[in-house]
């Protein structure tokens, strides 16, 4: 397999609050130039429904959207190799410069898209960062565990609470002291599903 580089950058402003990472671009991604670029990937409405504003068509919505709804994105890796958009044939993995990231925004929690983004955002960028990345059900069509009405509320309980300025650091705190060492949340018997094969992302 030959080493493929990741070409955007992050989508990221001065009032972004929150960071939502993915893995690396899927296939239609990296045809397209953006970030979930296939249609069955639920993404741009779960995050249009946690802005509160409608779900996006063009890049510059994506955009616009996420950055009025202080939510930034990019993804754990600049390179690797890759067979197809299969998270499981992931090697070779150059990651990005997530800490450079948050040391120069005011970023105040580190999400990660699904158990692929999760684990390789742990061994590839946690001890730089000095952030523990909260778990999020995977948005891939893969995982179809979680129908969209139930991503929707799941990333509006783990996420909101960052949105707010005032409340942040009383609320991360909370959410912190229940995440176990796996990053999900306690409390519950949730599976985040599978988003390593063919994920749409």
């Amino acid at each position: 397999m030959e080493v493929l580089t990741h070409t955007f950058e992050p989508v990221c402003d001065e009032n972004s609050r929150v960071l939502i990472l993915g893995s690396f671009p899927s296939v239609r991604s990296r045809e397209t130039g953006f970030y979930y670029g296939h249609a069955q990937n639920r993404f741009w409405k779960v995050t249009a429904a946690l802005t509160d504003q409608p779900v996006p068509e063009t890049v510059e919505e994506k955009k616009a959207m996420l950055l009025k709804g202080r939510i930034a994105i990019w993804d754990v890796i600049a390179s690797c190799q890759i067979k197809g958009s299969s998270d499981s044939s992931i090697r070779s993995v150059t990651p990005n410069d997530v800490a450079g990231l948050l040391r120069r925004t005011k970023i105040d929690a580190v999400f990660a898209n699904g158990e692929k983004a999760w684990s390789l955002y742990e061994k590839y960028c946690a001890d730089a960062c000095r952030k523990t990345a909260v778990k999020l059900p995977s948005t891939s069509p893969a995982n179809a565990a979680w129908p969209l009405a139930r991503l929707i509320e799941r990333w509006r309980e783990l996420i909101l609470p960052f949105l707010s300025v005032d409340s942040y650091r009383e609320r991360a705190y909370t959410v912190r002291e229940c995440a176990p060492k796996d990053g999900g949340i306690r409390g519950g018997n949730d599976v985040y599903g599978p988003d390593n094969e063919d994920r749409g992302l």
